[in-house]
């Protein structure tokens, strides 16, 4: 067998450079073959209000995370991504599904996105142990699956273990910045509900499987039933992406 194949899942425009890049490093020094997909195969950029400028300095990448993200972005892959609009476009090969997260709005297109539900409902099940597939999602990565249906109208991740963006977190930094940068920090306005919220109502036993950590410290949380692992905002991502490299190397074995 080839090496682990995995696809970003991408909006052209928004995502966490951290969320992105730190993983992808992680991926290819594991052996795994990357591919990332946008709506139309249009190359994808990370929100630049987290890499450059006062708003990085304050808020945004550290400086190795900044360093990966201009590695990456220099990547054929990075460059010429697939297209998921595309009418032959499908999830079945990769073993691995991985989708960043990010609060800018343009992540609103993969979030909202009848062709990524549509997809992930097929995709998802298929995860369910054993299996030889997987995903992984972080920050408001996690509300793409739980804003994806099944045909009986439930998230395709109800009945999973799963963390995401704690809504402490959103919270502290939309009102701490909110003079200055105004709603930036809600993905869907003012008024609209947390991730944490909105990934809450998707699951079966809310108090049971959604598992929060507010601590600084990386915490990652993996599901028992299916290959999923989820975490919640930039700190995770190194500990997202090993546990990942783990679980994909032993169902792969």
């Amino acid at each position: 067998m080839g090496p682990a194949k995995v696809l970003f899942v991408m909006a052209d425009y928004g995502h966490d450079p951290t969320e992105t890049a730190v993983p992808y490093a992680a991926f290819k020094l594991a052996g795994f073959e990357v591919q990332f997909a946008t709506e139309n195969g249009k190359a994808p950029e990370c929100d630049k209000k987290m890499l450059r400028g006062i708003t990085q300095k304050l808020l945004g990448a550290t400086k190795p995370a900044v360093n990966a993200y201009d590695e990456m972005s220099k990547t054929t892959e990075f460059l010429q991504p697939v297209s998921w609009s595309s009418p032959d476009f499908s999830l079945d090969s990769y073993n691995l599904v991985f989708l960043p997260g990010g609060h800018e709005k343009g992540v609103r297109q993969v979030i909202d996105s009848p062709i990524i539900h549509k997809q992930l409902a097929q995709y998802f099940p298929a995860t369910r142990k054993p299996s030889k597939k997987a995903v992984a999602a972080i920050c408001h990565g996690v509300m793409v699956l739980s804003e994806t249906l099944d045909a009986d109208g439930k998230s395709i991740i109800h009945e999973c273990d799963t963390t995401a963006l704690p809504a402490r977190f959103e919270q502290v930094a939309f009102w701490g910045t909110r003079a200055f940068l105004g709603d930036y920090y809600k993905t869907y306005g003012v008024g609209s509900d947390d991730v944490e919220v909105s990934v809450r109502k998707r699951l079966d036993n809310p108090a049971k499987q959604y598992k929060n950590s507010l601590s600084p410290s990386p915490f990652v949380v993996q599901e028992e039933k299916f290959n999923y692992l989820s975490g919640r905002f930039p700190n995770d991502a190194q500990l997202l992406a090993e546990k990942t490299i783990a679980l994909v190397q032993s169902i792969l074995s």
